[in-house]
């Protein structure tokens, strides 16, 4: 039998985009503290920070699989965080209008507490339209985002926000690089088109 597959996250859509495999796993909570380091770049935060919650999960379950993922956004060097509320969301979506906000991905999947099987960090440049106030409360008000760096859902009505994007995997931007963890998978032999056992 394969070692078991762990998802270090309790974000709904990481789980939502990792069902899709249809492999099943346990969701665990790493408790990970996601504090800023001074002059620490956003990819280099995304890819410290999933690291920090594969291990911290693996600590705790050596003998599994622990899929661990964080993702920093930037515009103009400020860092996009979840907004948490309307005023909050509103002031991100006015910062991006008319600008790119660049989103660092990263995913790690671990067995035990040293032993990194894979790293990814992936790269999605998202293009905003010129966006005016009225516009910006409208979306804010109809789809709500403030649990979602940037202050948008790609996935709802936020794909109105965009001129374009610039992406390798396009479920990067919803919060796991799929493709890269379809292969990270398959390399661990927990491959997600193998033939389940009967």
């Amino acid at each position: 039998m394969p070692a078991p597959l762990i998802l270090a996250s309790t974000s709904p859509y990481r789980r939502a985009l990792l069902e899709r495999l249809g492999r099943p796993f346990q969701v665990v909570a790493p408790g990970v503290d996601e504090g800023l380091i001074a002059g620490e770049s956003p990819a280099a935060r995304s890819a410290r920070l999933a690291l920090a919650k594969a291990r911290a999960v693996s600590s705790a379950h050596p003998d599994a699989w622990v899929l661990g993922s964080d993702q920093v956004a930037d515009c103009d060097g400020r860092i996009l965080e979840k907004p948490g509320n309307a005023e909050r969301c509103r002031a991100q979506l006015a910062l991006c209008s008319g600008r790119s906000a660049t989103f660092f991905t990263a995913a790690v999947l671990a067995r035990g507490q040293s032993a990194t099987v894979s790293q990814h960090v992936d790269r999605t440049v998202v293009r905003f339209r010129l966006l005016s106030a009225e516009e910006i409360d409208s979306y804010v008000k109809r789809d709500r985002p403030y649990d979602c760096a940037g202050g948008f859902r790609c996935e709802g009505l936020g794909i109105a926000l965009f001129e374009g994007i610039d992406a390798s995997d396009p479920t990067a931007l919803i919060g796991l690089p799929m493709i890269w963890v379809a292969g990270a998978l398959r390399q661990a032999g927990l491959d997600p088109l193998a033939q389940p056992q009967s």
